[in-house]
């Protein structure tokens, strides 16, 4: 019996799957490997986006697997990873039955193949459905607390096409050559699906792609006026590029080269100036201070789930704390590289309390507390002139990334 087609872009979902839920390893680390053997770009891209929507799905996925079989499945059995599968082409990629069953089954040997062409026939008949809102793996859920509802909401879909404009005041310009929206000066907001290399300015280094949420750090370092500023940990570049067209001389310090080389690209493409650095921030030590640190530290990414939905099965207390240990080390180094009035913004894309608040009442220098005006309408500072947003915040705009972002202004 031949194979049925789009087999190949299945087996590769599958390894996918177990790359993230077995071994915690995060879908872009994963996905090299896992489609090797796919030769087309449109099936690695399916594959991803099976198990993408998988991951953001499994709670509600394992339930409905749970109710129609006499005995639970062990989480890791294969039958159980393929049903996973099938139900989240079926239900959230719209693929039709029978066209998940003959790529699905080929997938399991005879005993598990009859169980899941059982399970998933029983569903169908039924006609099952997914809540509105994935529903979060319950350790997640009681990490993020009260919060959790509304971000789950904002997990159902996956996110617009944001990017940044090199020069905000050609926002109304851009807007009407891209028909996008805008939600703040030098930003625009797109439909998902256009491929970024052949829409207008991208070959002109008009902007570059980067959530709204991302875009806010930089932002609240203002204009730069030929002054110097460090962005640490700076890799792939968005923030060194905000900084740039802010008029900042940019030290831009990463310890991957790879992503330098992403970061130097981006700077070629769009004609700006920054000194790029390759250096543990760590170790390394400034020869003069700066006017601006900018602090984007790594972080668990847990804000980003709505693209990397993977963080919401990998990241547990472990990785949390040691992501805060490293974010503390950072903070210190970077608190004593500042000149007199110089201002320090810190950020994560995490919605962990341990990589935001908690590390922001450890810093030793007065706040400079965001303000009202300076953010997107539809976001406010917090009582101590802190940024927290998250995936439920602007939903009918289209949501943005989990931040938690500070700074304050050295005496």
């Amino acid at each position: 019996m031949p194979t049925p087609s789009g087999f190949h872009a299945r087996r590769a979902a599958l390894r996918l799957l177990d790359a993230v839920l077995r071994r915690g390893e995060t879908l872009d680390q994963a996905l090299g490997g896992a489609t090797a053997d796919v030769r087309k770009p449109e099936d690695r891209a399916l594959a991803r986006a099976i198990a993408s929507e998988t991951l953001r799905w499994l709670t509600d996925l394992d339930a409905l697997i749970d109710s129609a079989t006499a005995r639970v499945l062990p989480p890791d059995a294969k039958a159980r990873m393929v049903l996973r599968l099938m139900l989240s082409q079926w239900l959230r990629l719209d693929t039709p039955p029978h066209a998940v069953l003959a790529t699905g089954l080929e997938l399991l040997s005879a005993g598990p193949r009859r169980l899941a062409h059982g399970v998933y026939s029983t569903l169908t008949k039924q006609s099952v459905t997914l809540p509105s809102a994935p529903t979060l793996p319950p350790a997640v859920a009681a990490r993020w607390g009260d919060r959790s509802h509304a971000i789950a909401a904002g997990l159902a879909n996956l996110p617009l096409l944001d990017l940044t404009l090199k020069d905000p005041s050609e926002t109304a310009l851009w807007a009407s050559r891209l028909s996008a929206d805008s939600l703040a000066p030098g930003h625009l907001r797109l439909p998902r699906g256009a491929a970024v290399e052949t829409l207008p300015g991208y070959a002109d280094g008009a902007w570059w792609v980067q959530d709204l949420a991302a875009s806010l750090p930089a932002r609240l370092l203002g204009s730069g006026e030929g002054r110097h500023a460090l962005d640490l940990c700076a890799a792939p570049g968005g923030k060194t590029l905000q900084l740039a067209a802010q008029g900042w001389q940019v030290t831009a310090l990463d310890i991957s080269k790879r992503r330098l080389d992403l970061l130097k690209d981006n700077l070629n493409r769009t004609s700006l100036k920054a000194a790029p650095l390759r250096a543990d921030a760590l170790n390394w030590e400034p020869k003069h201070r700066f006017d601006a640190i900018l602090l984007d530290a790594p972080c668990t990414a847990t804000g980003t789930a709505r693209r990397h939905p993977d963080v919401l099965h990998r990241v547990g207390p472990r990785l949390i704390e040691e992501m805060a240990e490293l974010q503390a080390a950072l903070l210190e180094r970077a608190a004593g590289w500042l000149k007199p009035g110089g201002t320090l913004v810190y950020a994560t894309c995490s919605l962990e309390r341990e990589e935001g608040e908690d590390r922001a009442e450890g810093v030793p220098l007065p706040p400079a507390p965001i303000a009202q005006d300076e953010l997107p309408a539809g976001l406010a500072p917090t009582s101590e002139g802190w940024l927290r947003t998250d995936p439920g915040m602007l939903p009918e705009a289209g949501g943005l990334d989990g931040f938690f972002i500070a700074r304050w202004r050295a005496p």
